[in-house]
């Protein structure tokens, strides 16, 4: 029996990759015994609870490098995290004696997985994005592994003892549905081009506000497309179908629109025949695992303009098209999106070309990997 310890968190795109590690381990070991550690006060604490494994907290904090009085308070404060951190990492190990210690990004992985290391522990790092995070890069020169998602994230980590491209891995209900099937479940006609637009679980002013335009361009030029809209569960969009409402935007009938905070993701993806997006690992591998070419507007707000580089890979492969906010126009929007809705061929060599960077056997690769740090 293994016990296998995971740190990662501040963000879902660091928090299910871990998950997807343990239910990859489990599958092969059954008996394994999972432990979590990451701050309780952020999404991983709720997810890894959610998923039924134990979790231990560890209160790390990154520093902001923009100096004003609320984020001198908050760099005082995670001083005194990272003071206290390095006793509390100790005792999680030396209590939950692990085999092995996986970290998949995030800051609170980096003092787990270091005590890890300097306890003669095996460890392993995780990197989602083709821009690798600080806390792997600094990580990479301790640990025994590194796996990537993508291989343009390899020059981040040259001096590392072991690098191996494993893809990511994503929830099993991709792939899973026809896109006949799908469009069936929806209500949707099989010969109508369907697209998708997500700005992610917690939704996207940006994305909100162009796909707006974009319906009512549709509806003004009668332009048959389904579209399905995921805007999101954050508060501050409670009212975004009244909005399109009273701005003269149907959001029914036919042609269909889903205009709703929450999809069923996997059946929508299924679906469509082009994806609206932003650009975290995660959306771009299940836009590779389902073969679905994307218009892509990374956030700005994300560390090292990180998803503007995940973006690029997609688009280097004729798999989509990235537009950042900075270059956002109405026009440019619209015409991008409608460019591919005329155009069936381009939608199917940018599905074809997205398809081809999926990795069909991340699972293999990782627990590959994983085992030779696991077998005694």
């Amino acid at each position: 029996m293994y016990r296998v310890l995971l740190a990662g968190g501040g963000t879902a795109g660091h928090v299910n990759p871990a998950l997807a590690i343990a239910e990859i381990i489990k599958d092969k070991y059954p008996d394994t015994e999972f432990c979590f550690a990451g701050n309780p006060d952020k999404i991983e604490a709720e997810l890894v609870k959610k998923a039924g494994y134990r979790f231990e907290p560890v209160r790390i904090e990154g520093f902001q490098r923009k100096i004003n009085p609320s984020n001198i308070k908050r760099n005082f404060k995670a001083v005194r995290y990272l003071m206290t951190s390095g006793k509390t990492c100790k005792k999680i190990i030396k209590d939950f004696k692990p085999d092995l210690v996986v970290g998949t990004g995030g800051y609170v992985s980096g003092p787990v997985v270091r005590a890890a290391a300097k306890m003669g522990i095996k460890t392993a790092v995780h990197e989602q994005n083709a821009y690798a995070g600080v806390t792997n890069k600094i990580l990479a020169k301790h640990v025994d592994l590194v796996m990537l998602s993508v291989k343009e994230a390899k020059k981040f980590f040259e001096k590392a003892n072991k690098v191996v491209v494993t893809g990511l891995p994503v929830r099993k209900a991709f792939s899973k549905m026809s896109k006949q099937e799908a469009r069936k479940q929806l209500g949707f006609d099989d010969n109508t081009v369907c697209v998708l637009s997500t700005g992610g679980s917690l939704g996207s002013m940006t994305i909100n506000k162009y796909v707006a335009k974009l319906l009512k361009y549709y509806q003004d030029n009668n332009i048959k497309v389904n579209h399905i809209h995921s805007y999101g569960t954050y508060s501050d969009y409670k009212d975004y179908v009244k909005t399109l409402e009273k701005d003269g935007v149907k959001v029914t009938g036919d042609p269909h629109r889903i205009v709703d905070s929450y999809v069923n993701m996997p059946v929508a993806m299924a679906a469509c025949d082009l994806v609206i997006t932003r650009c975290g690992a995660c959306a771009l591998t299940e836009l590779e695992a389902m073969g679905r070419p994307a218009v892509m507007i990374p956030s700005p707000m994300v560390a090292e303009n990180h998803q503007y580089y995940n973006g690029l890979v997609l688009q280097n492969a004729g798999a989509g098209i990235v537009i950042e906010e900075k270059d956002l126009t109405d026009e440019l929007f619209i015409k991008t999106v409608t460019d591919y809705i005329n155009d069936p061929e381009k939608l199917e060599q940018s599905a074809k070309n997205a398809a081809k960077l999926h990795i069909g056997d991340t699972r293999e690769r990782i627990m590959q990997a994983l085992d030779k740090l696991l077998v005694k």
